[in-house]
């Protein structure tokens, strides 16, 4: 029963996503609304209860603006799981740092990329201009947006996209 669950803020902003057993939790404690049940019912010895798929929270929280932190699955995820030297997809990469670091170079997402271990291994310590190679895509942040933080949960929880679009 690990299913995942989207928890909007009172004013329908995607604030977080949690399991099953929180979410009827905060709804039990009457600090949640059931928006959504899309799962069905579980059944208990006295009650039945929702699956539910999206709550909301009864009083509004101040809940920091999201960001993306800087990890190697952000970095795959941003970069599509594709070498940004040579445009092979696949599920064998490495992070690699443009400007490698031992020549000032920051651990920073303008400055990390995936690479294939091949095109990786071919670049080494030097620079992009020494290497003679170059990225395909210019490295960025991904956006702040709930539809980019949220979205690899999508597959499974199609009808959160609603919910997830304009934040």
């Amino acid at each position: 029963m690990e299913h995942a669950v989207l928890v909007l803020n009172a004013n329908y902003e995607p604030v977080n996503v949690t399991n099953f057993h929180r979410a009827l939790g905060l709804m039990l404690a009457d600090k949640a609304l059931l928006i959504l049940n899309g799962r069905g019912v579980i059944h208990t010895a006295r009650a039945e209860y929702p699956i539910p798929s999206v709550i909301r929270l009864q009083q509004m929280i101040h809940a920091p603006h999201p960001h993306v932190r800087l990890t190697r699955r952000e970095i795959l995820r941003r970069d599509h799981y594709t070498c940004q030297y040579c445009g092979k997809q696949t599920t064998n990469l490495t992070i690699d740092h443009v400007l490698p670091r031992h020549m000032g170079g920051a651990h920073m997402w303008t400055n990390v990329v995936a690479a294939c271990p091949s095109c990786n291994h071919r670049k080494g310590g030097l620079s992009l201009k020494e290497s003679g190679m170059t990225l395909t895509n210019l490295p960025k942040e991904p956006p702040h947006s709930a539809n980019y933080i949220f979205g690899h949960y999508l597959p499974e929880n199609q009808e959160w996209t609603d919910y997830l679009q304009g934040w």
